[in-house]
């Protein structure tokens, strides 16, 4: 049978079952990685071959109508190019295993998963779509199981418990003698921001320490965040602010940059703090203190919740801890 070219009907799993001499069934099994104990290895290595030679592509769609449902994973989020995101990719794909395949998707510039992103993907029959920290104004619902990750008050979510975090950094802050703080805010949409700026404020207020009526927020970039801070840093520090928390690591980065080119000393004039802990915090000048928000082990919890409303047996806590990581920039 001749390789066939850009005008010849598409290489289906019967011209591949033809041209390696065995049945559908075993192609199906050995395309989606199911041969293990179940066919041979000289059929295994004819399939290969015969794939190979005829450019075959398995249609995941097809399969997913045929069977009711996909082996595909589906993990939608904002920034696919943010280090927190890569930490929860990771925790998903270490979780999910080889069961599933994980197809990722990232949204539009500056716009958080919604409704429509799920309908999307909705249309292929996934196992289920996982969706990382999601608008704050849309209840998500499918045909198929659908976690969120990072989406305060949602149904079938995997959230972080934030109070020993916020306690400790506003506890933390205090015990270093600082009364008057300012705050760097993120310009998403998604809920997490929303309740960690408001944890932040009722622990400063219990605790005495007042926040700068100046207001800041910038998109979760360092460049963005630098810009912002340029132009209120000065004002900051002019009306006695003594430290900066930032929503986000990538935001503090920001804030270090600025800092550091203007010859503000840290933590000597100034005290930075961030939210995530993700790994290159540990290496700025100076290191940065942080409340921890495990990435892995939201993408895992997750993945672990999905797995369990596949299997019909009962989802795991959802609430993750988290710790505040003191060091340098703070004086630690």
């Amino acid at each position: 049978m001749p390789n066939p070219t850009p005008s010849s009907p598409r290489v289906t799993a019967r011209m591949v079952a033809e041209r390696a001499g065995t049945s559908i069934a075993t192609v199906s099994l050995v395309v989606n990685g199911k041969e293990r104990g179940r066919v041979s290895t000289p059929i295994v290595a004819r399939v290969r071959a015969a794939v190979d030679e005829l450019g075959y592509v398995v249609d995941h769609a097809a399969s997913s109508l045929a069977r009711g449902s996909g082996d595909l994973v589906v993990l939608i989020a904002p920034d696919l190019s943010n280090p927190f995101f890569a930490e929860v990719i990771r925790g998903v794909r270490d979780t999910l295993g080889e069961r599933f395949q994980l197809v990722l998707s990232v949204t539009e510039r500056g716009s958080q998963p919604g409704l429509e992103d799920v309908r999307r993907f909705e249309r292929l029959r996934p196992a289920g779509i996982l969706v990382d920290a999601p608008t704050a104004d849309q209840t998500i619902a499918a045909s198929v199981p659908v976690v969120l990750l990072d989406a305060p008050g949602g149904a079938d979510a995997v959230n972080y418990d934030l109070s020993a975090g916020v306690s400790s950094l506003v506890s933390h802050l205090g015990a270093a003698g600082h009364r008057h703080v300012a705050y760097l805010d993120g310009t998403s949409r998604a809920q997490t921001f929303a309740v960690r700026r408001a944890m932040f404020e009722q622990a400063c207020a219990a605790a005495g320490v007042t926040m700068s009526d100046v207001t800041a927020q910038a998109d979760l970039t360092i460049d963005a965040a630098a810009e912002v801070a340029a132009g209120v840093l000065a004002r900051w520090v002019a009306s006695g602010v003594t430290a900066v928390v930032a929503a986000a690591d990538t935001l503090a980065y920001g804030v270090l940059r600025v800092a550091a080119s203007r010859g503000i000393a840290v933590p000597g004039v100034l005290a930075v703090a961030g939210f995530d802990d993700l790994p290159s915090s540990s290496v700025t000048a100076p290191a940065l203190t942080s409340v921890a928000l495990p990435g892995a082990d939201l993408g895992r919890a997750a993945a672990l919740r999905l797995l369990a409303m596949l299997d019909g047996t009962e989802p795991p806590a959802h609430a993750l801890p988290t710790r505040l990581v003191p060091r340098a920039s703070t004086g630690a």
